[in-house]
């Protein structure tokens, strides 16, 4: 055998995996299908501005130890995420808090706007069936209406009343005027990109891009004693109990010569009958004072095969679909699994390095 690891995508799982392995004197063979590393967190740069190729990436998390672990490889800002949303091109602040009923209702009083909530909430009766009397039991008829239904149905292309109240479970809701949308103690976004990052992480280990490993896995399997696969699940079963359902994020991107489109990173766009889910503009996350700008469209679609997934549709029919594949790996004698695809889950960045780092863990334990 060539190497100690085979490690199917360079994404963040991959990569952290990739650097933990080096630090013990484990080889490692990165293989990627795309024509760069780095998976979704990847970052380009364009006009001297670093955009997010594959939608906005935030970093955020709790936990002293990963935020020490990431700062490691790149100098973080204090970018402080406060997202805004657009319904027909009316402006709210998000997360919910005392700004965004103010802007849906004139209340500024935090016992008024609880009186309107407490009324309107009231609409549900019992638990929540799912995401549209979830939502609903949370912030009311009003704001579900206006800034949750569209944006979610575009999102999922599914009715709200088909989504699992899980999805919007822990959705914040304040009652004060604080726009940052998370609670983590740590939250930033590196200077110079992600990318970077992963170009750290990887210093020591072999990269192949462009190989697609599914399609001459047992010679690439033979090159190494073990596997860390990154990829969907269901790919590397063959798809024997069927595809599970994901979506896609397709992007539109241009150069503006202006120094300003429009005036934050990201703003939501709540209205169905608009096609995309949100407008990006790239150089707000560091603060850019660039002559001209970079603004991507995001427009969420349903996966096919021959698409690159996104997000796991965590419903009670994939779930069980993926509970069959996830006995399959049981009997994998070398072969891993981890990851957002490997895993069928829904990781934020701070879980992915967790997550790698408690696989590496288990690896060398063993």
């Amino acid at each position: 055998m060539e190497y100690d690891y085979l490690i199917v995508g360079s994404g963040l799982f991959g990569a952290t995996c990739a650097h933990e392995l080096k630090k013990v004197g484990k080889s490692s063979l990165i293989l990627e299908k795309r024509n760069h590393i780095g998976g979704n967190i990847y970052t380009e740069n364009i006009e001297s501005i670093q955009v997010h190729k594959y939608g906005a990436h935030i970093f955020h998390t709790n936990n002293k130890m990963t935020w020490a672990y990431i700062n490691q490889f790149a100098v973080f800002n204090n970018y402080v995420n406060s997202p805004l949303a657009n319904y027909n091109d009316m402006i709210y602040n998000l997360p919910f808090n005392m700004n965004t009923f103010y802007q849906m209702w004139g209340k500024i009083k935090p016992f008024e706007v609880a009186a309107i909530l407490e009324r309107q909430r009231a609409e549900i009766k019992g638990e929540p069936r799912n995401l549209e009397e979830q939502a609903i039991s949370l912030v009311g008829r009003d704001i579900y209406e206006k800034l949750i239904k569209g944006y979610t149905e575009k999102q999922w292309g599914r009715p709200c009343n088909m989504l699992p109240p899980s999805i919007i479970k822990r959705l914040p809701v304040r009652m004060t005027y604080n726009n940052n949308y998370f609670d983590d103690n740590y939250q930033g976004i590196p200077i110079g990109g992600y990318t970077q990052i992963i170009e750290k992480m990887l210093i020591g280990s072999d990269i192949r891009l462009n190989v697609d490993y599914l399609k001459d896995r047992e010679r690439w399997n033979d090159m190494a004693n073990r596997v860390i696969y990154t990829g969907p699940i269901d790919a590397y079963f063959r798809y024997c109990y069927g595809p599970l359902a994901y979506r896609c994020v397709r992007f539109e991107t241009e150069v503006k010569e202006t120094d300003n489109y429009q005036g934050n990173a990201v703003v939501n766009y709540t209205e169905a009958e608009i096609p995309y889910t949100r407008i990006i503009e790239h150089k707000h996350f560091e603060y850019g004072t660039q002559t001209n700008t970079v603004v991507s469209w995001e427009f969420s679609e349903e996966w096919t095969i021959e698409k690159e997934p996104y997000y796991p549709v965590n419903d009670v029919e994939n779930e069980a679909i993926y509970k069959k594949y996830r006995v399959l790996t049981d009997i994998e004698n070398k072969t891993v699994f981890g990851g957002r695809l490997g895993e069928y889950k829904y990781y934020n960045m701070d879980q992915v390095i967790e997550a790698a780092l408690e696989l590496v863990a288990h690896e060398l334990k063993d």
